[in-house]
């Protein structure tokens, strides 16, 4: 371990201990990165950081194999995990502060959002449905055609009904992939398109009965990963998991790793998913996607600074797609203390896309946290006039007029700052923070009728939110975790 000034005047070298632990002291103020170095792993290292005289700053490192797939997890082995049962919901703890859960919750939730929701089963010979309306009509005509002329048809029936599931258009789909399944039921292709049909139509019984049937015939990856897609939604997350794994086993592809590490952080078991995560990406390194599940788990973990780095790479990875940086705009926000690297990606963000709204506002916010206290820095003002651009390109981004307000008090410009926090409240009523700020605000301009109402207005939307947060974390299923060499444990989320 290596802790190195900016200007290379000076260092501190030190041995970890035994389990990864280190300690490293420096007698003066400065800038300081710090570094690991590992034989058969690649360099770990931190950006710059400024510590002030006895400041005390937490550092993780994670090294990764300098092989190319040697870290990928074998499934001949085990992981180090096993999904045993369903805790008792009331005994869901949670880590870090509520600001910290909840927004770990939130990215769980939006890492649930990024699983494919394309009928990507489909079979690639379906009829394209054609650049415009004209085309698809034309090919609806000759294959609805072709159905007149030979109804009991197997190929008549499954190549319509497959345009049909093709074109989004599911309850149209279901006869006809059922008649071609009466007529050869031995047809892996049709028999398949019509679970996702079913599926699509929201029929979930039906589509989990018909996987079931395919996979008593053909064992496949493909559909252990649709069953369990089925069994989540039906509220069976510890048959979801086990299907989960099981198309993994079968086939560590990107899709069924991503659909398991993600089963595992919605329902809390944290570590797991982190292992799932961190072994996924060794093994699909071009993955955006998993690198964003790798830092959503990573954060419920407690592992910030981690989690951001893992965000930053999948920005590197993919610059112009907006999820990476919006999971690190919300970490950021959420963060006492700015998160490496991110003023960097949201700073690239803004400026590749400048008529999104939340680029704009994410990147503010990561000037703001960083110029606290010099109210009349040039950053602040870049900030300012970010925040401004963002609520002009979304007036209903009620987030961004409550940070001009905090903007405008800073500099004790405090009619701006009313009119600012009055438009977040319009905009977005439920935004108990501005509902404060405003009370506040009234408050010290003497308005102390409207201060009330808006404390009153404050008490409601927080007593609300509390509310729902907690009857969301009653319902969702945690799952009960053993892991290798250790008792059966209840993982935190």
């Amino acid at each position: 371990m290596l802790l190195q000034e900016k200007d290379n005047s000076g260092g501190v070298n030190t041995l970890s201990k035994a389990d990864g632990t280190f300690v490293l002291l420096t007698a003066s103020p400065g800038v300081y990165s710090v570094s690991a170095k590992k034989s058969g792993w690649r360099d770990g290292v931190t950006d710059f950081m400024t510590l002030s005289a006895g400041q005390k700053k937490h550092v993780e490192l994670i090294l990764e194999s300098s092989g190319s797939s040697s870290a990928a997890m074998e499934f001949d082995d085990k992981p180090n995990f096993t999904v045993a049962g369903i805790t008792d919901r009331a005994n869901a703890g949670g880590h870090g502060s509520d600001v910290s859960l909840r927004t770990s919750e939130a990215l769980a939730k939006d890492t649930l959002g990024l699983k494919s929701s394309a009928p990507d089963g489909v079979s690639s010979r379906a009829p394209n449905a054609g650049a415009n309306a004209r085309e698809a009509r034309e090919v609806e005509d000759k294959l609805r055609s072709a159905l007149a002329k030979a109804p009991d048809s197997f190929e008549a029936n499954y190549q319509l009904g497959e345009f049909y599931l093709a074109s989004e258009r599911h309850r149209e789909a279901i006869p006809l992939l059922e008649a071609a399944y009466r007529i050869d039921p031995g047809n892996h292709a049709n028999a398949y398109d019509l679970a996702l049909a079913y599926r699509a139509n929201g029929d979930l019984p039906r589509a989990s009965e018909q996987v079931r049937k395919i996979l008593a015939i053909k064992d496949g990856a493909d559909e252990h990963r649709l069953l369990g897609d089925l069994e989540e939604r039906l509220g069976d997350p510890l048959e979801a998991v086990r299907e989960f794994e099981q198309a993994v086993r079968m086939d560590p592809s990107e899709p069924n790793y991503f659909e398991w590490g993600t089963e595992l952080l919605l329902h809390g078991a944290v570590r797991p998913s982190v292992e799932v995560f961190t072994r996924a990406s060794a093994t699909h390194p071009r993955s955006s996607r998993m690198l964003v599940g790798l830092g959503a788990a990573l954060y419920a973990s407690g592992a910030f600074e981690a989690a951001a780095r893992r965000l930053c790479e999948a920005s590197d990875l993919k610059p112009a797609d907006p999820t990476p940086y919006l999971y690190l705009g919300k970490m950021e926000k959420a963060s006492p203390t700015p998160l490496p690297c991110s003023e960097q990606k949201l700073a690239r963000f803004a400026a590749e896309q400048p008529e999104n709204a939340l680029a704009n506002y994410y990147y503010a916010m990561t000037l703001w946290k960083r110029e606290k206290g010099s109210e009349n820095s040039a950053a602040l003002h870049h900030a300012e006039a970010l925040l401004e651009k963002a609520v002009v390109i979304d007036p209903k981004l009620g987030e961004a007029y409550l940070q001009l307000g905090v903007l405008y008090s800073g500099r004790d410009a405090f009619e701006p700052a009313i009119h600012a926090y009055e438009k977040a409240v319009e905009v977005s009523p439920q935004l108990g923070e501005a509902h404060y700020r405003l009370a506040l605000a009234y408050k010290r301009k003497g308005e102390e009728a409207k201060s009330r109402q808006e404390f009153q207005l404050y008490e409601q939307t927080e007593k609300t939110e509390t509310a729902e947060i907690e009857r969301q974390r009653r319902e969702l299923q945690h799952f009960l975790v053993i892991l290798k060499d250790q008792p059966v444990t209840a993982t935190p989320h």
